[in-house]
């Protein structure tokens, strides 16, 4: 990565890492709000999660044949095209007031994610040395927490708008109810008319510069080989099992925090909002930093394991307790879990050689977990309490241990098919 011509292109790639994290960790803020404009259960407002992780399954082989035929350079532009376009789409969503269609914008936004990130992740891991790859994908994914910690923080002024109280909208009437829940919800469309605005000047950027197309080493010079022989690798198995529960454990968490924070701390949604953005953001990007600083020192597949230990039993003391303890229980499952997806997704692509761009195309669409388990976790907290719904992170955190523990030990022995 020292060297010149790998410079500029991973600091184009990690600025990727920044702007997917930031519409990510837009989605809770969202879920509260569109929670409140348009009546919603928790359950209800956990599509917002499904939308746009279930483009992830849709998506991930597309994007990975995408890769596998024109480049990197192509999918990433592709991708961001699509992020753009669902971005601007966000205004008629506000105009017209329909749930379903925010679902849609936030859905081809997402489908643009999915393509940046089957290109992103293996490009920041093959930008040098295969052993450092696990160090060079954190220090990229540290930007995406960075996101994660600026993004909550700025939507929360500019989405959550103070509105009327509980109390003054039960007074009114079902259509001043109505026009006052839509003045609310059209908040949206400034965020995502820039955040669509700054995407589109990063295509332009990417159309002009020259991207190195990095060749990933054969391991038998078959080059007809499809996605069926990659799932021969026994640990990119066990790597799309584990990032399956790890995404849906960080969805949950973070995603449902403001949710959480009414419930079991008492903060009301902006204060709540605030702080996904300065503690949760903050212990996340913290995380992640030290984490890496830690794999010069401590191999990636250790450090998981001890973090997925940590992260199971925080999930246990956010289950029961409230207020102070509650906060700092998943303000430390933020910090914990932040290697999780880089170290996972880099252990789980190892020695794939050629099978790489489809390797990655199914860490990818193993994605989707972060659409089922938010539902599951919804669901739980609708019949008993949101803190019983952490039950959901606990155990996705066991199997991410279990990975860490055996699962990315690679095997030689590949069958051909």
């Amino acid at each position: 990565m020292t060297k010149n011509k790998y410079l500029f292109p991973f600091i184009m790639i990690t600025s990727l890492f920044f702007m997917w994290g930031f519409v990510h960790n837009l989605d809770p803020i969202l879920i509260p709000h569109l929670k409140r404009s348009f009546s919603l259960s928790t359950l209800e407002a956990s599509l917002v999660d499904f939308s746009v992780f279930i483009a992830y399954f849709v998506m991930a082989l597309p994007a990975g044949f995408i890769m596998k035929k024109y480049g990197y350079k192509s999918g990433i532009i592709i991708g961001l095209c699509l992020f753009a376009i669902g971005s601007f789409l966000f205004i008629p969503a506000a105009n017209t007031q329909a749930y379903p269609f925010f679902l849609g914008a936030l859905f081809i936004i997402a489908c643009g994610l999915t393509i940046l990130e089957t290109a992103a992740n293996p490009y920041a891991s093959l930008l040098g040395p295969k052993e450092t790859a696990p160090f060079r994908l954190n220090l990229s994914q540290s930007f995406n927490g960075l996101a994660a910690m600026l993004a909550p923080v700025i939507g929360s002024r500019i989405i959550m708008i103070k509105g009327v109280s509980d109390e003054e909208l039960s007074t009114m009437s079902a259509s001043a109810q109505q026009i006052t829940l839509a003045s609310e919800a059209s908040s949206v469309k400034t965020p995502y008319l820039v955040l669509g605005a700054i995407i589109l000047l990063i295509t332009i950027v990417f159309l002009f510069i020259k991207l190195p197309e990095i060749k990933e080493t054969e391991v038998d010079g078959d080059e007809k080989r499809g996605i069926l022989h990659a799932l021969t690798h026994k640990h990119l198995r066990w790597a799309v099992v584990a990032q399956f529960f790890y995404v849906g454990a960080q969805v949950c968490v973070l995603s449902l925090f403001v949710l959480y924070a009414a419930k079991a701390v008492g903060f009301d949604q902006q204060q709540a909002g605030e702080y996904a953005g300065y503690g949760m953001g903050l212990a996340f990007l913290i995380g992640r930093i030290v984490g890496t600083s830690l794999m010069k020192f401590i191999k990636a597949e250790l450090l998981l394991v001890i973090y997925s230990v940590i992260c199971v039993i925080l999930c246990a003391f956010a289950m029961v307790t409230v207020g102070t303890l509650a906060l700092i229980s998943v303000t430390g499952v933020a910090f914990f879990m932040s290697i999780m997806f880089p170290t996972i997704f880099s252990l789980g692509i190892k020695d794939l050689g050629n099978d790489t761009k489809y390797g990655s195309s199914l860490i990818i669409m193993s994605i989707v977990g972060g659409a089922l388990l938010p539902l599951v976790m919804g669901y739980i907290s609708d019949i008993s309490s949101i803190q019983i719904g952490y039950i959901v992170p606990l155990v996705c955190f066991l199997v991410v241990l279990a990975f860490g523990w055996t699962g990315h030990k690679v095997v030689k022995e590949v069958k051909n098919i």
